[in-house]
């Protein structure tokens, strides 16, 4: 049975001019999750990762610390949404400020998030969800018999994955959203009846200070 593991990337830089670049902290938990990564006895694994920045990098740094030897897929259907301008424009049709703090933007981003799904706030919802659900199921078809995949990618795309898998909707993606911790790492199985989510947001390898959301 093909497994798939969901790897968000490690701390971007939240507040900086350019966010998709990982923090010095990020890179250590790109660096743990590999280690971590180094005792799940991979299978012949794929690796594959978005288009952006933290993902590529969290990656490399990850598959090099766990010693596998494979050049990583790029597939953009791995990308996260624009998270940053989604907030940006709900807080603006609310009427208010854009969020100062890391709390504040975790707020923003609750209702946002519900308001893009249920009522298709700023559009795109339907193409981003279909897009992620798509690389996943074309991934797992692209596997063999016994070979695992390690995917990097990010909070939003593992939440939409979760939320697709156990028909949660809006309260779903945003339950999962708002505890995805960086470099942590989501299990799925892919049997014969589909695919199943065996566990969420394992992150044993980042606990302590190195632990963050955002």
């Amino acid at each position: 049975m093909p497994i798939v593991l969901l790897v968000r990337h490690g701390q971007a830089s939240f507040g900086a001019d350019d966010y998709d670049r990982l923090s010095d902290l990020g890179r250590q938990q790109a660096e743990a999750t590999g280690r971590w990564l180094a005792g799940r006895g991979l299978r012949r694994p794929v690796a594959v990762h978005g288009t952006l920045r933290r993902q590529r990098d969290t990656a490399l740094l990850a598959l090099a610390a766990a010693g596998v030897d494979v050049a990583p897929r790029v597939d953009g259907r791995w990308d996260e949404y624009d998270h940053i301008d989604l907030v940006r424009r709900y807080a603006a049709a609310q009427g208010g400020e854009a969020p100062q703090t890391s709390r504040e933007f975790q707020v923003v981003l609750d209702a946002a998030l519900v308001a893009w799904v249920e009522h298709g706030d700023g559009g795109g919802w339907p193409a981003f969800t279909g897009a992620v659900t798509g690389a996943l199921h074309d991934l797992v078809a692209g596997l063999e018999p016994g070979q695992d995949a390690v995917v990097f990618t990010s909070a939003g795309v593992i939440a939409a994955a979760c939320a697709d898998l156990l028909g949660t909707g809006a309260a779903g993606l945003v339950a999962f959203n708002r505890v995805a911790v960086n470099g942590a790492v989501t299990k799925l199985a892919a049997g014969r009846t589909g695919l199943a989510l065996l566990s969420f947001n394992e992150h044993s390898h980042v606990e302590g200070e190195n632990l963050t959301y955002r």
